[in-house]
């Protein structure tokens, strides 16, 4: 019984052996060339160059994943119209012959509490039910079943605590149609069209939109925000498409969506300047598109998408500036990771790891001028002159403009308190709020039944389950994030193949990658707080490079390629297609689902 409940993954194991056993001989096979940096812009060599080939491949591999990516990303109507209910009774008239069955409500942010009222003649009313609007409960759709069987001519809703803000009420009879109703509070009842038959993640948050979501709508509309253990930057990107499509599931998801589609143009080119050709870059870039954590975590309004986007941009960044020297290269990184730092703290990990990957180009410069190799030449001075003027450089573009990124995104805590942006007063806004984040997330102590730690991570052992609804005819819907088997334990054995060459062969690109992928990895060893595998999606980005890197070592060899590389690309894919069910929210049999989906008894699919 236990050899076949853990067949799946221990066939995706054998299989995975059969890969890397087919790997060239690592002692003497030729690596991936790092260019060579000389003084000035170095041209870029023709292998890295974009054609209107790529561009065919880019658009062959970005416009099918966008059109999965935004097809039931969530509905693009919901109620906009929120009624501050603080202290507020409602009193709504309902048809005379009414016999309702459901009440739905939508909620806005706040929390508070409701009592709701029935009354056949307006007069004497009876309860029929209370309903606790609590901080996760926010921009929902709620089905409410009153236990009175009455049939009122008028509902009273009182709220009795709190400060909650309520986007509409409906009532549903037996057969799920909408019954007319009015209200001496109008907004409760004016956008009765948008009333959906159910609940559902299409219609309602789910997750952590409860709190991401719900912040970018109150900085838009200059309320204090809810959320404050994030930097602002992301729930700002967040509101453009609240912006753009309204306060509606579409709209808070559209921007993370989008950035996710963006970064496979971006996994391209990085890859394309790393080795060069577009048959790697074409592969890399598929199993990317392929892994399950990148579908969904980018489906969700939440800022972990932001941050990995613009890791993504900073480690490009860095490479052009390592590779062919580029000042503005290096700028630019300097700019993202002030992006990215003022999005989420994640990125700072990432911004270590850059500091390290400078620190080791100037520290081979200095030996390369004590110690030069025979094509360097003959030994010359150390290079203090254009050592200090680049750490000159990195002092402005690493620290001041991040540090000026980061104190500009507090702009909605400022303009809520009614403070200038550049005052003693915003200014504390912004100190304040740090030592908050520091604490809170130093001292968080709960319990979650889907958390899961860094070593359960690389092993894609715990996923998470963001959403889970059962249907009376035996299906269900729901939404998991966790990386793709085929990528989590592939480039996890990929690292091994980078350390062996960067120990032993001293191959740079190898060093390179590895410092990215150790720099996301390496904190959350030392963080005793709640965690959860999304945690590791920043990390993800170098198991595909890393993947690609082993893609390249088969590219020596046509057979081996054919073989191994381009299969490999394939099963990924297959993966996606089979999991994708439990990555959409698509309903499926739940029996079947469970045979199916539940590689390790671990996950809860």
């Amino acid at each position: 019984m236990i050899i076949l409940e853990y067949a799946l993954p221990i066939i995706a194991a054998l299989l995975l052996v059969l890969f890397f056993a087919g790997l060239p001989n690592l002692k003497s096979c030729r690596l991936p060339a790092f260019p060579r940096c000389g003084p000035g812009r170095e041209p870029v060599p023709e292998r890295q160059r974009l054609t209107r080939a790529d561009a065919l491949i880019l658009l062959a591999l970005t416009l099918p994943s966008a059109l999965l990516a935004f097809w039931g990303l969530g509905d693009r109507s919901a109620p906009e119209r929120f009624q501050a209910m603080a202290g507020e009774t409602a009193l709504i008239e309902l048809r005379a012959d009414a016999a309702p069955s459901r009440i739905m409500l939508y909620t806005g942010v706040g929390s508070g509490s409701y009592e709701i009222e029935y009354s056949a003649d307006g007069v004497n009313f009876f309860k029929a039910l209370d309903f606790e609007q609590g901080h996760a409960e926010v921009l929902k759709w709620h089905a409410l079943t009153p236990e009175s069987a009455l049939r009122p001519r008028w509902v009273r809703l009182r709220c009795t605590s709190g400060s909650p803000y309520l986007g509409e009420i409906a009532f549903l009879d037996g057969d799920g149609n909408r019954i007319p109703i009015h209200s001496d509070l109008p907004a409760l009842c004016d956008e009765q069209e948008k009333t959906p038959a159910a609940p559902s993640y299409m219609n309602s948050s789910y997750f952590d939109e409860i709190y991401h979501a719900r912040t970018a709508w109150e900085h838009l509309n200059n309320i204090a925000p809810y959320e404050i253990s994030h930097p602002p930057l992301g729930k700002l990107i967040l509101s453009l498409g609240i912006c753009l499509f309204g306060m509606n599931p579409f709209g808070w998801r559209f921007m993370g969506t989008l950035l996710g589609v963006l970064m496979l143009p971006l996994m391209y080119l990085l890859l394309k300047k790393l080795f060069g050709g577009r048959a790697v870059p074409t592969l890399g870039t598929l199993v990317f598109a392929s892994d399950f954590m990148r579908f969904v975590q980018t489906r969700i309004a939440t800022i972990d998408t932001y941050a990995v986007f613009f890791i993504l941009l900073m480690y490009l960044c860095m490479y052009l500036y390592l590779s062919r020297g580029s000042l503005k290269a290096l700028a630019l990184c300097g700019v993202f990771f002030g992006l990215g730092a003022a999005s989420k703290w994640t990125c700072i990990y990432a911004g270590a790891g850059l500091a390290l990957l400078w620190a080791a180009r100037w520290v081979h410069a200095f030996r390369s001028a004590s110690h030069p190799s025979p094509e360097d030449g003959a030994a010359g001075k150390r290079p203090w002159g254009p050592f200090l003027k680049n750490a000159l450089f990195c002092l402005l573009f690493f620290v001041f403009i991040p540090c000026l990124i980061y104190y500009l995104s507090y702009l909605p805590y400022a303009r809520a308190q009614g403070a200038p942006l550049f005052s003693r007063e915003t200014l504390r806004i912004v100190l304040d709020n740090q030592a908050f984040m520091f604490h809170y997330h130093a001292n968080i102590v709960s319990e979650h039944p889907y958390s899961s730690r860094w070593y359960q991570w690389i092993l894609d052992i715990r996923p998470i389950l963001y959403y889970l609804e059962y249907f009376d005819d035996g299906s269900r819907s729901s939404i998991c994030a966790f990386l793709n088997p085929a990528l989590c334990w592939g480039g996890f054995l990929s690292l091994f193949v980078l350390g062996y060459t960067a120990l032993f062969r001293r191959d740079k690109i190898a060093g390179f990658l590895l410092v990215g992928y150790l720099a996301q990895l390496v904190p959350w060893m030392f963080i005793r707080r709640l965690t959860f595998e999304y945690h590791y999606f920043p990390s993800s980005v170098f198991l595909v490079l890393a993947l690609a890197y082993v893609f390249r070592l088969f590219q020596l060899n046509r057979k081996d390629w054919l073989r191994w590389a381009v299969p490999f690309a394939a099963v990924s894919l297959a993966l996606f297609a089979l999991f994708y069910p439990a990555l959409s929210g698509l309903p499926v049999n739940n029996a079947q689902a469970s045979a199916f989906l539940g590689w390790l008894p671990t996950w809860p699919l």
